[in-house]
């Protein structure tokens, strides 16, 4: 048997990593500033996080959700404490298309309605509505758009109350800063403006925070910036620092019912114990409040590269857009610098998410290697 073969792939093996690096079969060592798409939060293997795993293994990997499992209502608590959402409840399961498809079913149920509001550019998942709710043509299969999905650019206050008075939509679901997407941010009036037109037309506002979560942006989600209180809030990726695990909080305004959600894996005992380790490295080592710091750092560093059109995002959350397509440009970082950093639906943005344990060394080392990258480009 082969390989489905979907994924086009860069020539490098990775076989060992250790907090911002790793190393291919080659014993090559690459500075890591993407972290698998934004999941390495606390560093690779991590000894606090390593530990956890471990004991937890030792003891109980997995058994279904028909049992009790303390973790959970630990990890509901320590979650609700760091993330400052104690008015929300917590449902786990296994990745963020499955946190945002879990987010759009859930508001169907509590509204009664099934249209979805998404923006322009935005990217939830590959799964039935969560693709569906995603701007990509291409990934989308005709079983996938039997969906009703309005999308609309963002700022579009106008567009978003015409569409919420129809009277037929069951969610907002918007990306506080876009991931896939290329990094463009929302203001703070917008996603005020997203919070009260769903409140006066019965529709639930969903925080899309899979990519953004976890304090990579400085604060814990990217929607505290703008003072409001999403009814969903979908998350993953760095949830887990590499352990597949995702989850959906859920305002207290919203009710539970016995078999509206449903998981086999989501919430196992291995995964509760990793989301718990990252929490507790997170608090312990203070990463959030350094996030403010490294970010100021860079922007002062990419002064030194007048290629850059733009910086986009904020936090370690970060894109650098040039005038050209950044894809050989990424190549020259892997093979030459070996430096892992990621691509966007924007070609000419070159995407940044390292671990929160990033020093203000690694990203000099990325501004050192851009230069060098750039610089045949000038003459």
């Amino acid at each position: 048997m082969k390989l489905f073969d979907v994924y086009p792939l860069y020539d490098v093996t990775p076989v060992k990593a250790k907090d911002v690096y790793v190393w291919d079969a080659d014993r090559n060592k690459y500075l890591d500033l993407y972290g698998g798409h934004a999941v390495i939060s606390i560093g690779h293997a991590h000894p606090h996080y390593l530990v956890k795993l471990k004991n937890q293994l030792d003891n109980l990997g997995f058994y279904s959700n028909a049992i009790k499992n303390p973790l959970q209502k630990q990890l509901a608590k320590k979650l609700g404490k760091v993330s400052k959402c104690e008015d929300h409840q917590l449902f786990l399961c296994n990745s963020g298309a499955e946190a945002n498809e879990n987010a759009l079913k859930l508001a169907s149920f509590a509204t009664g309605k099934k249209r979805v509001v998404a923006f322009r550019n935005s990217f939830h998942g590959r799964t039935s509505a969560a693709v569906a709710s995603t701007d990509n043509a291409k990934i989308v299969a005709p079983i996938n758009a039997q969906q009703e999905v309005t999308f609309l650019a963002l700022e579009d206050s106008v567009g978003l109350e015409q569409e919420l008075k129809k009277g037929d939509v069951c969610a907002v679901i918007i990306e506080c800063i876009q991931g896939v997407g290329g990094l463009d941010e929302p203001t703070t009036s917008f996603v005020k403006s997203i919070e009260k037109a769903c409140k006066q037309y019965g529709a639930k506002f969903i925080a899309d925070e899979v990519q953004s979560g976890f304090g990579r942006t400085g604060d814990f989600f990217a929607f505290q910036k703008h003072n409001v209180t999403p009814d969903i809030i979908a998350i993953a990726k760095g949830m887990g620092n590499g352990f597949p695990v995702g989850g959906i909080l859920i305002h207290d305004t919203i009710e539970p019912q016995y078999g509206m959600l449903g998981t086999t894996f989501g919430g196992n005992h291995l995964a509760c114990a990793a989301t718990l380790a990252v929490l507790e490295v997170l608090e312990s080592e203070k990463l959030m409040q350094e996030v403010e710091d490294k970010y100021e750092h860079f922007m002062k560093k990419v002064k030194k590269l007048p290629q850059v059109k733009a910086v986009r995002g904020r936090g370690l959350m970060l894109g650098l857009e040039f005038d050209f397509e950044v894809g050989e440009l990424r190549k020259q970082l892997i093979y030459k610098h070996h430096i892992f950093t990621g691509g966007s639906n924007n070609k000419k943005l070159l995407r940044i998410l390292p671990p929160l344990t990033v020093q203000e060394k690694h990203l000099d080392k990325l501004i050192q290697a851009l230069q060098k990258c750039l610089k045949p480009m000038e003459a």
